[in-house]
C-alpha cells in the first residue's frame, strides 16, 4: 500500500458534508482531518501499488459534491519515533 495525501479546498458551507463522504463513500480513506490556511481538509488515503494516483484522484475524489480543488503530495517512506533513536523507517 501506498500513502496519498490531498489537501482539499470545499465549497463554502460543504466541509463537513466533504468529510463524511470521503469516509462513507471512498474504501482508501484513512484519516481525514479540518484544517486552517488554504485548504479545508487533510486527506490520507492508502492505494494499492498498481493504482494510479491521477486517476483515483480523479475518479473518486473529485466526483463528490462540494470539493472545489486539491492539492497532492505523495509520500515515500514514513519515519516514527518506536525506537530509541528516534528514526524508524517503515515500509
Amino acid at each position: 500500500m501506498k500513502p496519498l495525501f490531498l489537501q482539499i479546498k470545499c465549497e463554502l458551507g460543504q466541509t463537513f458534508k466533504v468529510a463524511a463522504d470521503l469516509i462513507d463513500t471512498v474504501k482508501e480513506t484513512s484519516e481525514v482531518y479540518s484544517t486552517s490556511g488554504a485548504y479545508d481538509l487533510l486527506g490520507k488515503f492508502y492505494l494499492e501499488e498498481d493504482q494510479n494516483v491521477g486517476r483515483f484522484v480523479v475518479e473518486h475524489i473529485h466526483r463528490i459534491p462540494g470539493i472545489r480543488d486539491t492539492y497532492t503530495l505523495m509520500a515515500f517512506r514514513i519515519f516514527c519515533d518506536e525506537q530509541p533513536d528516534g528514526l524508524v523507517e517503515r515500509g
